[in-house]
């Protein structure tokens, strides 16, 4: 075992305890993505209006998560700066995600409605929950940690579209929940939410600026007097005004590559379902595919990136995603034409979406760490609102742009989309030159 290592291995406690905030995202996320575009759909006929209003609670997240990660940089309390937040809102965001099979079939207002409220919690808390790693580990581990932490969020997202997603086929009657059939799965995903809250509070404990920096967190030691804070747009404004623009160019590759991935994940199950006759409860293996293969690869890039280049095999992976999202969008054409049947097409399809898994986590786990380098201890929480900024930005224009080509080509033009956007991101990082393990936080100003 070589140091890095074993330096590393000390971190694996904590990095798995800050996890469970991860795991509960990766698992209301795609039961999220999979059936809230059909319960919408029960009520609009059009895709373009379907993804516009999936897009709208993105809309609010765009201004809450860097508004809250940037407040909590700057909260003190004896339970930490991250944890307040964390304990507050996870527990309403379970309470409203499962409520929404109930609030679907009462009327659109009260389904809207509610989307809204959840989104507002939900992806406020975001913010803290990532940020509570980059304040613990130090830089040249944390594509290793980021890799863990997504394993545990994609082991989520494989409990939620292969487990709790088959809740939905489930037709009985409960107490207090009435009729499961289409509604099982949400209530039953609030309440592993609330497990992982239950962890957080009683074996995380955040560390001060002053133990941080003995364990080698870049930066610890700088606090910034209550008289010389930078007020919030300012302190944004900062990272687009460093020397170094390899942040900014960073920003816009992640806008990219998640418009190409946002353009497709709320349309996927939809899609199976429709194309390959799968039952409502089968339709989110797409997305299960896609989270087993995360979690299998996440440490291995995170790895892979440290001994590599985190700019290297990003874009290695941008391009094969590009690949296989075009094989996908002529896997049903070729497939008919061969004459190969219903049955085979669909694990080939499971098998392709598996590849993407590999590669997109790749994407994901090794971003992070590498707008993370580039902060100073002071502004994580800045380039961590940053990046959600960006990537809910993607949401906000994708469903509907997607959607409106889905509208005019067909469910299979999806996936063309995505391959153009994961290859315009390929060319923007490679303008990159920060991020890297080793690197210093980019001079602001």
């Amino acid at each position: 075992m070589n140091k890095e290592e074993k330096g590393f291995r000390t971190y694996l406690p904590v990095t798995f305890l800050i996890g469970f905030g991860f795991f509960t995202v990766g698992m209301m996320d795609p039961l999220y993505d999979s059936y809230v575009q059909i319960f919408l759909s029960n009520y609009i006929p059009y895709k373009s209006i379907v993804g516009a209003i999936m897009a709208l609670d993105n809309l609010l997240a765009l201004f809450l998560i860097p508004l809250v990660s940037v407040w909590s940089d700057r909260t003190r309390t004896p339970m930490g700066r991250r944890l307040p937040w964390i304990l507050v809102l996870l527990p309403l965001s379970a309470l409203s995600f499962g409520a929404i099979p109930y609030a679907a079939e009462y009327s659109l207002m009260a389904l809207i409605v509610l989307l809204v409220f959840l989104n507002l919690v939900k992806q406020s808390v975001r913010g803290p929950i990532v940020a509570l790693m980059p304040d613990t580990i130090p830089g040249r581990y944390r594509s290793q940690a980021n890799g863990v932490i997504n394993t545990m969020g994609n082991i989520a997202a494989i409990v939620g579209t292969i487990g709790l997603a088959r809740l939905m086929d489930v037709d009985i009657v409960l107490p207090f929940l009435g009729s499961t059939k289409d509604r099982l799965a949400f209530p039953a995903g609030s309440v592993f939410v609330l497990i992982a809250v239950v962890f957080l509070a009683f074996f995380v404990r955040e560390k001060d600026s002053r133990v941080a920096a003995e364990e080698g967190v870049p930066d610890a030691t700088e606090e910034i007097p209550e008289e010389k804070k930078e007020p919030f747009f300012h302190s944004i404004i900062m990272v687009f005004y460093a020397k170094d623009k390899s942040g900014f160019l960073v920003l816009v590759s992640l806008f990219l590559w998640f418009v190409g991935y946002q353009g497709v994940v709320p349309f996927l199950t939809e899609y199976s379902i429709k194309t390959y006759d799968l039952t409502t409860g089968q339709g989110p293996l797409a997305m299960g595919m896609v989270g087993i293969s995360s979690a299998l690869a996440a440490i291995p890039m995170g790895y892979a990136a440290s001994r590599w280049g985190r700019r290297r095999m990003i874009r290695i992976s941008l391009v094969m995603i590009a690949v296989i999202t075009t094989a996908v969008f002529f896997l049903e054409p070729f497939g008919k034409t061969l004459g190969l049947s219903n049955g085979l097409l669909t694990i080939i399809f499971w098998a392709l979406m598996f590849g993407y898994g590999v590669f997109w986590i790749c994407v994901v786990a090794n971003s992070f760490p590498m707008l993370w380098q580039m902060a100073h201890f002071t502004n994580i929480g800045v380039y961590t609102g940053l990046y959600y900024t960006f990537s809910q930005l993607a949401a906000i224009v994708a469903p509907a742009f997607s959607g409106a080509i889905i509208d005019v080509a067909g469910y299979r033009s999806m996936f063309l989309f995505c391959a153009v956007f994961f290859l315009l991101a390929f060319v923007v990082m490679g303008f990159v030159t920060s991020g890297e393990k080793d690197d210093k936080p980019v001079p602001l100003g």
